[in-house]
């Protein structure tokens, strides 16, 4: 048994601070890092791919719509051509980072709002995996299983890696509980170690009303913004190789 463990990371800006970045490098295999659009700038964008490179730790783009307020978290309607020319435009910003570091960008994980959006949005979708596919066909698109979105991508000769959210309740039809509604974010340590050992070790999960879902996954990602990211990531790291589970790097 194999699974990789990534986190959002990079997304401080100027004074502000988002997350331990350094204690949650020390922990995952993946960093999918801003590309300063939702969060993120040029330093920070530097400094986080320097301590990946330095660790080992693969390299992916966080990418995602230009809402600093928002967090990339609010729909927005951005028309296909502009949200393919900014995708390009923030692959562009990491991948100069990550050369400067020594290390390769390898693959790229959407945030938030364009995260949900291209599993369904035809627009949305097309224009994310037509901006990588241009930009550099190596790159892996990292989301949830069977989407509009992977779909596309295998079509297009893309390399497409499925993942699970050890952080987020489940629905009984296999999708995460919106952020909006109580329970969906989940913060006890010891219980999220738990379930995603079961998910590596059964590729099932425990969903809200009690039933066991299958959810595909061959990375786990742990948000680097919640409170208890690092403890969180620290206890699912170690109950995943104390149940045998190799914890690698997809990339």
């Amino acid at each position: 048994m194999r699974i990789d463990l990534n986190a959002d990371l990079g997304e401080s800006y100027g004074a502000w601070t988002m997350g331990d970045d350094a204690a949650l490098l020390d922990v995952v295999t993946s960093a999918n890092i801003a590309c300063g659009f939702h969060a993120g700038d040029p330093l920070v964008m530097a400094r986080t791919v320097e301590q990946a490179a330095a660790r080992g730790v693969v390299v992916g783009a966080h990418i995602g719509y230009r809402d600093r307020d928002g967090f990339g978290r609010r729909s927005l309607d951005v028309a296909p051509a502009e949200l393919r020319a900014e995708t390009v435009y923030q692959l562009g910003a990491l991948a100069a980072a990550c050369q400067v570091a020594g290390t390769r960008l390898a693959y790229v994980k959407p945030h938030g709002a364009l995260y949900h959006a291209i599993t369904t949005d035809a627009g949305q979708a097309g224009a994310v995996v037509s901006a990588i596919a241009s930009f550099d066909p190596s790159l892996a698109l990292l989301g949830l299983p069977d989407t509009l979105a992977t779909r596309l991508a295998a079509a297009a000769g893309l390399r497409t890696v499925t993942e699970a959210f050890a952080d987020r309740a489940y629905t009984g039809d296999g999708g995460l509980v919106p952020r909006g509604e109580p329970g969906a974010v989940l913060r006890d340590a010891g219980l999220v170690a738990a379930r995603m050992v079961e998910l590596a070790t059964t590729g099932t999960v425990e969903a809200v009303d009690g039933r066991r879902v299958a959810v595909a996954a061959e990375s786990v990602c742990v948000h680097g913004d919640s409170p208890n990211a690092v403890a969180m990531a620290r206890a699912v790291r170690a109950a995943l190789e104390e149940s045998g589970v190799d914890v690698r790097a997809f990339a």
